[in-house]
């Protein structure tokens, strides 16, 4: 194997692809990326094996054909250190890759390209052509949600229905769930639910993250999803479960609306925050005619304490939430104003953006 690239059309690939690869790995093979070169094209493909993530450039010279693994961290530093305009070349040396920019010489160690585990999918069962940009805006407003190392496997991933009339994301980790839909002709029947793990939300919400109006392609089978960005591809694996009926979940008898400033809202909440229990992270809202007062205390008997003017003509409420989760949605909504519907001190709220019917977000009551 032997070819020739500038450091900069070798450096965005690397880059794109290393990011799935783990630090800690129990097998060796899996620290290295698995570089290709075939019909004048460079490939680069690193997994940790429920993450698969390739990119393919054609902007190689000189080159040979074969296939090697290399330490993916080492060859991305080295080339991050190269000069942005320098040229490098790139030889298979028995068992070595060497790597040579100007007066600067490397070899790295190498492990043989058939122990690289490749993602195998099954027969395509869905395939749909949707906007980057769409998709990109529907993670961002559910992927915060997921849980994290949760027993209930399901919650660590993001579930997607995908229905003739368009996408649906959905998130929770119990105390909170985001729904967000993507409006698309998909050409698709029926209603079809694939549940995506963590690790495989956020290496897809980076691919496309910096797309415009550019289509991409999903390919979804029974164990996996495969995105196809330009030259990029993202496999991943499904989580094989049964996702729960996130439908019970939004209130339904929300009789009491709140119309608050959302900014006002978030600002007084990350002042209030800061003396909050650092354990449970409570906030206390007082909620009266025109005002909610808000509060928050912690063991050291340190409180805060705030007011602000709010549209509400109710009885008075109070309700108890984590300040995190209330402030995570308020950073995703991206109207003036935010809708808050309650029904008692021991009932979900559900927030809303007034101009925008695409999401909803579900926060859970504190014990007051």
């Amino acid at each position: 194997m032997k070819f020739s690239i500038n450091r900069e059309e070798l450096l965005e690939p690397l880059q794109l692809v290393s990011g799935v690869v783990e630090r800690r790995q129990t097998l060796p093979v899996l620290s290295n990326l698995l570089c290709a070169v075939e019909d004048g094209r460079l490939t680069l493909t690193g997994t940790d094996q429920e993450v698969e993530l390739s990119a393919t450039t054609e902007s190689i010279s000189e080159e040979s054909i074969g296939e090697i693994t290399v330490p993916a961290r080492k060859l991305m530093d080295i080339c991050r250190s190269l000069p942005g305009a320098a040229d490098v070349q790139v030889q298979l040396e028995e068992n070595r890759l060497g790597l040579q920019s100007g007066r600067f010489k490397s070899h790295l160690a190498t492990l043989p390209a058939v122990d690289f585990p490749k993602v195998e999918i099954d027969t395509t069962s869905l395939r749909l052509n949707i906007s980057g940009n769409q998709l990109a805006r529907l993670l961002e407003k559910t992927s915060f949600a997921m849980a994290q190392q949760d027993v209930r496997y399901f919650f660590n991933g993001l579930l997607m229905e995908i229905d003739g009339g368009g996408v649906r994301g959905v998130a929770t980790n119990g105390q909170r769930l985001a729904i967000s839909d993507l409006t698309t002709k998909t050409g698709i029947d029926g209603n079809n639910q694939f549940i995506v793990p963590r690790k495989g939300v956020i290496e897809l919400a980076r691919l496309i993250k910096d797309v415009d109006q550019e289509e991409i392609e999903l390919q979804l089978t029974s164990n996996h999803l495969r995105v196809t960005k330009g030259t990029a591809s993202l496999t991943t694996k499904l989580i094989d479960g049964t996702y729960p009926d996130y439908n019970r979940a939004i209130p339904e008898a929300a009789d009491k609306l709140v119309v608050i400033d959302r900014r006002e809202f978030k600002d007084a909440l990350s002042r209030i925050a800061i003396l909050s229990n650092e354990m449970y992270r409570n906030v206390k809202l007082f909620l009266s005619q025109g005002v909610v007062q808000l509060n928050a205390n912690n063991p050291m008997q340190e409180e805060a304490e705030e007011s602000i003017n709010v549209d509400y003509d109710g009885e008075d409420l109070e309700i108890g939430f984590n300040v995190g989760y209330l402030i995570d949605v308020l950073n995703i909504l991206e109207g003036a104003k935010v809708e808050v519907a309650l029904s008692d001190s021991n009932s979900a709220a559900l927030l809303t953006d007034p101009e925008d019917e695409s999401s909803r977000f579900v926060v859970s009551p504190m014990m007051l």
